[in-house]
């Protein structure tokens, strides 16, 4: 799975949840995933 693919579906994931414990989590993954995703442009360019 590329890290835009893992970016949508944490998103999508963000979007249905309602318990606060795995919405904190889901949102610091999605973190994780747009700093990679920045690294990796940053590589590139």
């Amino acid at each position: 799975m590329s890290v835009e693919q893992h970016i949508e579906e944490l998103r999508a994931e963000l979007r249905s949840l309602t318990d606060e414990n795995e919405l904190r989590q889901v949102e610091a993954e999605l973190e994780a995933a747009l700093a990679e995703r920045d690294r990796l442009w940053r590589e590139d360019g």
